[in-house]
């Protein structure tokens, strides 16, 4: 099947990521969708995806999830979510209507048209890779925008098929967007103009809107905005178009017909969005944070966004206020017709924030955190959890700490353009130059003066030709830049005198990108009309700028890798110069290339423990830069432990314990691998314990220690023998039930995924006494009774056994005497009676006496309140 670069005749490569209108998604929807069977949704059927399309609803992008949702406006909530696999952090441009959602991939070229009622595939087509195509859709009018060669083609939405002829601009054209009207508006900063397109009425059949079959799109009106090579962005609006001329500080609008420039005391470069809705068009300044407003009568209003540095995404207007993000804080700021602060949308983290009007909804989405927010038309902010009920995956990694803003550079006026050089053509003269230093403030346009000419030009168009010269005169030119903060110093060309014989242009021009980050280009000799060629000057253009990329004696140019910028589309043409300084028209233009290179070193690289696994060590990093092609896998290297993976995190086991390893982590594309980024860690390791100190009592001891864990988790027990092992903190442990008075070797014992580490203490128990107890009474023989040992039963006598056995006595203690005890033992019932205060037990007492022996509890009262409970039990 033809694809759409076959139609137009147009080659291509492939590109890095940027943000561009609608939401970034990835080619694995394309994948995912296919199988609406495969699908994970949250029970919709066909005809609920039809309601729920038209219900403002809006396809949302999450990049760690690598998944899009499906965001009701109405409810705030998500009815649909498509994981997409192995895409995280794979740019795609979303353009949607009610029924239907297109999409295209900036890595491959590839656009997918799906029906949102069957949440199908129709149709898949290709473009050129990388930025500078992109997609816009209007009711059933569809078309891919060529920007680097100024080609225009209509699409049926539904087939993807070309729909006739192309429409063709000069190359490196800007815009792109519908109005609400349904024209397709295109500006070409070469020309200073900006036209509308109407799409060609689609036939009932497809297969008859091919090309050539009398049924085009037309370019039905254009207008002269700005002088020629200035720097042009565009906003459509609901009827007509937006132009912010950034070179001469002027936003010009066209609306029936009617040309209307508002000059504007901007100091840098401005911005708008894709599209504006209502009169005023708010052009934002990010270098200021201001906000110029631009009324329906040419009224301007200017406010001031609250906080610090130029991240600010362009304003856009919705329902009577204008909304502007501020992506460093994650922050929306609302401000109303007159420009107050009337609202302060907070998020949860910072980066891209994307806002688009749909559906009578505004959606505010931030690709790389869980939440998006919904503002309706009457300014109620309602927030969407993009991973609600946990459908889909486990969470993404955490977002790295921000760095620290980064310290203010000293601002000053420009430096001197580099490298002005001029070719004389037929009474003309062609002025190049490399960029001039900003010197902390960016370079809003360039002042090319000679010839009794003054000539501005946008700070994206370093090439101009200067005409209305006569031959045979000599000229020279003068170029320098200007910032917020004037003029720089200007920089004088070579001389040129313009002349007729001018050496013909190249007949064509190729280029190839290579893996090294370098653009070889290349073209025939060209014919020099009786005089030799000294030099070709090669001019790289990519969307909306034309810049000189070299000069070269040969029929080939090297651009050197980092000259151009890596994943942006660029075609080039080719200017011949003879010896005399003569040069010719340009050459055709090139084929469209992506230059790219390997992937950057990956960032916040971060290797930890794993605590509750041996041997192991976890490794995370944020993204590698692609450099124009995507990171097909990262190569982890932990110890010589090699693996390679598609995730921005890895876990590496088998590393043995307590050892410290280098991890090292590439990111690898087409080109190969890049530089790696280096870490350190260590594996889990056994515990270490170091005993601070013990202490006892009578029946417990403690012991106090300090654990070094190993990077792991530790538990902790104490044990003896003879005793059960108790477990406690990880600082000290209280054993309880010992025997009084006794040595005891007590094991610390500190446990973790790695094994156990112990250590050793040696803590006797306090001796426990009592008091051998028997207090005469009042009346006869009670009144000696304790006097003294007697035959018979009397009170402190003490035997080997628990029982009170004459034949097992070993002694009797005098009343008073103290008594080291042990333990205590249950045996026969003995009651004190008035001797002792009625006290009657059980329990005997196992003492020093002559040994260890043995003396009733009734006749033996414990030190420190009597509590027999406090032995243990023999």
């Amino acid at each position: 099947m033809a694809t759409i670069d076959d139609a137009a005749n147009a080659g291509g490569p492939r590109p890095r990521s940027r943000r561009m209108r609608g939401g970034l998604v990835t080619i694995g929807t394309v994948a995912a969708l296919l199988a609406a069977m495969g699908l994970t949704v949250l029970g919709l059927g066909a005809a609920d995806n039809a309601v729920a399309s038209y219900d403002a609803s809006s396809w949302l992008w999450s990049t760690a999830r690598s998944e899009m949702a499906r965001v009701n406006g109405v409810t705030a909530r998500v009815d649909t979510r498509v994981e997409i696999p192995a895409a995280r952090r794979h740019p795609m441009q979303v353009t949607q209507t009610d029924r239907l959602l297109i999409l295209r991939d900036l890595n491959t070229g590839q656009v997918s048209s799906l029906d949102l009622a069957t949440l199908q595939i129709t149709a898949t087509t290709r473009t050129t890779p990388g930025l500078g195509v992109s997609v816009a859709l209007h009711e059933d009018a569809a078309f891919v925008v060529d920007a680097v060669q100024g080609i225009v083609r209509q699409l049926d939405p539904q087939s993807l098929t070309p729909v006739g002829e192309p429409v063709r601009y000069p190359p490196g054209i800007t815009g792109g967007s519908f109005d609400g009207e349904g024209r397709l508006w295109i500006a070409v900063p070469s020309e200073g103009t900006v036209s509308a397109i109407t799409a060609a009425a689609l036939p009932s059949a497809p297969a008859s809107a091919a090309a050539g079959a009398g049924l085009s799109p037309k370019q039905v009106e254009t207008y002269d905005v700005a002088e020629a090579s200035h720097e042009l962005v565009v906003s459509t609006l609901d009827d007509g178009v937006a132009v912010l001329d950034r070179t001469a500080g002027a936003l010009v609008t066209v609306q029936r017909g009617q040309v209307r420039p508002t000059p504007l005391t901007m100091s840098a470069p401005g911005a708008l969005p894709a599209r504006t809705s209502g009169p005023a068009v708010p052009v934002t300044v990010p270098g200021e944070r201001r906000v110029y407003v631009v009324g329906n009568g040419g009224e301007v209003r200017v406010f001031t966004v609250p906080g610090t540095g130029d991240r600010l995404s362009p304003a856009v207007a919705w329902a009577g206020r204008f909304y502007c993000a501020d992506e460093a804080s994650g922050t929306v700021y609302a401000f109303d017709a007159n420009g107050q602060l009337v609202d302060t949308i907070r998020g949860k983290g910072t980066g891209p924030l994307e806002l688009e009007v749909r559906e009578n909804h505004l959606f505010v989405n931030a690709p790389d955190s869980a939440t998006a927010r919904v503002v309706d038309d009457k300014h109620q902010v309602r927030e969407v959890d993009k991973y609600a009920n946990d459908v889909l995956g486990g969470d993404p990694p955490p977002a790295p700490t921000p760095p620290p803003p980064p310290k203010k550079p000293k601002v000053g006026k420009p430096g001197a353009p580099r490298s002005v050089t001029a070719a004389a053509g037929n009474a003309q003269a062609r002025v190049s130059w490399r960029p001039a230093p900003t010197n902390g403030a960016e370079i809003t346009r360039y002042v090319v003066e000679g010839a009794g000419q003054r000539v501005q030009v946008g700070a994206n168009q370093r090439a101009v030709e200067i005409k209305g010269l006569t031959n045979g005169e000599t000229y020279r030119f003068s170029v320098h830049a200007v910032n917020a903060k004037g003029d720089g110093p200007a920089r004088t060309s070579n001389p040129v005198t313009p002349t007729a014989a001018v050496p013909d242009p190249p007949a064509s021009v190729t280029a190839q990108e290579r893996p090294d980050g370098t653009v070889l280009v290349r073209w025939p000799a060209a014919n020099g009309q009786g005089n030799t060629i000294a030099k070709y000057v090669v001019t790289a253009t990519s969307a909306g700028t034309n810049a000189p990329a070299g000069e070269s004696r040969k029929t080939e140019l090297v651009v050197p890798a980092g000259e151009l910028e890596y994943g942006t589309q660029y075609a080039f043409t080719v200017v011949a110069v003879n010896d005399r300084g003569a040069g010719s028209a340009a050459s055709p233009v090139s084929n469209t290339v992506v230059p790219y290179a390997a992937p950057d070193r990956p960032a916040d690289l971060r290797a930890t423990t794993v605590a509750d696994r041996p041997g192991t060590v976890a490794v995370q990093w944020s993204p590698a830069g692609a450099n124009g092609r995507p990171v097909t896998k990262y190569l982890v290297d932990v110890g010589g432990r090699t693996s390679e993976v598609t995730d921005t995190r890895a876990t590496v086991d088998g590393l043995g314990n307590g050892q410290n390893v280098t991890v090292k982590v590439k990111a690898v594309n087409e080109a190969g691998p890049g530089p790696e980024a280096t870490a350190t860690a260590r594996t889990v390791a056994e515990p270490r314990i170091t005993v601070t100190g013990s202490s006892a009592t009578a029946t417990s001891a403690t012991v106090t220690f300090t654990v070094d864990a190993g990077g792991g988790k530790a538990t902790c027990s104490l044990s003896t023998n003879g005793e059960p092992t108790k477990t406690g903190n990880c600082s000290g442990i209280t054993m309880t039930g010992l025997a009084p008075g006794t040595a005891y070797t007590f094991t610390v014992t500190a446990s973790n995924a790695a094994g156990k580490g112990t250590a050793t203490r040696a803590q006797a128990t306090d001796a426990l006494y009592g008091i051998a107890t028997c207090n005469n009474g009042p009346d006869g023989d009670q009144r000696t009774y304790c006097n003294s040992d007697v035959d018979g039963r009397n009170g402190n006598e003490i035997f080997s056994v628990p029982r009170q056995d004459n034949n097992r006595q070993v002694g009797w203690a005098k009343p008073g005497t103290r008594l080291k005890a042990y333990c205590k033992k249950s045996g026969e019932n003995v009651d004190s009676w008035i001797y002792n205060n009625q006290k009657q037990s059980t329990w005997w007492v196992q003492v020093e006496y002559s040994g260890k022996n043995y003396i009733p509890w009734a006749w033996l009262n414990l030190e420190g309140g009597d509590n027999i409970n406090v032995l243990p039990t023999c």
